[in-house]
């Protein structure tokens, strides 16, 4: 069997989003380490998972990024959640993409060419049953399942006990408030593999379900 492993940024308050979705405040708290940390994350994946909402978002943005994610983003293949299918809409992206794209053309970047790669979203497999179609996944040969998110996603993931490790990057701020992703889970305990801290003050911390 093959472990399902969640990576997701998160402020030292527990939230992966600000109230309305916010990520600028994980964007301007990466730095070069930490990058390299999520990209060999990233190239650990057999298939990377995710709910529709995070999808779009990222459909939207990784087939033309020049960052060092968008590589492992693009090649890899997709598996998405959804109860109803996928839409063409763009009303179903969210803020995420929003922050991420301002802070782009904020630093001057170029959109590059279109992703050779970029097939792998438009093939991606739609899947509807979440723990039927995550118990199929893991008993498959390879890499690691790698789940995304978005919040309510992992949630899910979180409350049928699904996740085997959490890779959680913990960034220097303070929200408030925002978006939890354990607000659903029964109490359990993990083990700390490692810690690793970066230039930024992120602080990536590997655990694994006990």
């Amino acid at each position: 069997m093959r472990k399902l492993v969640l990576k997701m940024s998160v402020s030292i308050d527990g939230f992966v989003g600000g109230p309305n979705g916010e990520v600028d405040w994980l964007i301007r708290n990466m730095d070069d380490r930490a990058a390299i940390w999520v990209v060999d994350t990233l190239r650990q994946a057999g298939v990377h998972i995710m709910g529709s909402r995070t999808y779009h978002d990222m459909a939207a943005y990784w087939p033309t990024s020049t960052e060092p994610f968008a590589a492992p983003m693009n090649e890899i293949p997709k598996v998405v959640f959804s109860r109803k299918g996928l839409s063409s809409s763009t009303a179903t992206t969210t803020t995420a993409l929003r922050d991420a794209s301002r802070i782009r053309d904020a630093r001057g970047d170029v959109p590059a060419p279109l992703s050779p790669s970029a097939n792998t979203w438009t093939e991606a497999v739609i899947a509807r049953d979440l723990v039927e179609e995550i118990a199929r996944l893991k008993q498959q040969d390879g890499k690691i399942i790698l789940a995304h998110g978005g919040a309510g996603f992992v949630q899910s993931l979180v409350e049928h006990d699904l996740v085997d490790e959490y890779r959680l990057l913990v960034h220097p701020v303070v929200l408030g408030r925002g978006l939890p992703i354990f607000s659903r889970a029964a109490s359990f305990d993990v083990k700390l593999v490692s810690t690793t801290a970066f230039p930024s003050g992120s602080v990536a911390n590997v655990y694994q379900r006990r």
